[in-house]
């Protein structure tokens, strides 16, 4: 697993896995404040809920099965590229769903979970602060992403 950090790279040893600490650690990583983590449901359109932080519970039924096309998430699975917000709560581009800006968060970047060509699901981070995620961090999460695939496929 390269350029995977080595706190995620030792979680994703461990059996059985444990998503919910995977997706506090790549939150740390990244200097975030909250995340989730969506697995496709066999043979569905529909992204699942494995583990979040820093989600208000008044929106975890909102979050907890995401139709792909819909939110940050559901596009970054429908495009299979990564979608990048430096300031959610500003944002008009619709690719927020309204509910989205109840999490307080700005800067925001939805990576799809791929291995060879296939999608399983998405990784979110956010930070409570506008911010644009560098071509390097992208490509982290898309990286931390694979390597996830590695373990669920």
């Amino acid at each position: 697993m390269n350029n995977i950090p080595e706190k995620i790279s030792a979680q994703l040893e461990k059996n059985p896995i444990d998503w919910q600490s995977i997706l506090e650690e790549t939150i740390g990583h990244f200097g975030c404040s909250t995340g989730t983590l969506h697995f496709l449901k066999s043979g569905t359109s529909i992204l699942e809920l494995k583990a979040q932080k820093g989600i208000p519970d008044f929106l975890l039924p909102k979050v907890s099965a995401i139709p792909i096309g819909k939110g940050m998430a559901g596009i970054a699975a429908e495009r299979m590229k990564p979608v990048e917000m430096c300031n959610l709560q500003t944002d008009e581009s619709g690719v927020a769903r309204p509910a989205a800006k109840e999490t307080k968060v700005e800067g925001s970047l939805a990576a799809p979970l791929i291995h060879e060509g296939k999608l399983y699901g998405t990784i979110g981070i956010a930070k409570p602060v506008s911010y644009d995620f560098t071509e390097e961090e992208i490509a982290s999460l898309m990286g931390i992403g694979e390597a996830i695939c590695q373990k669920i496929s």
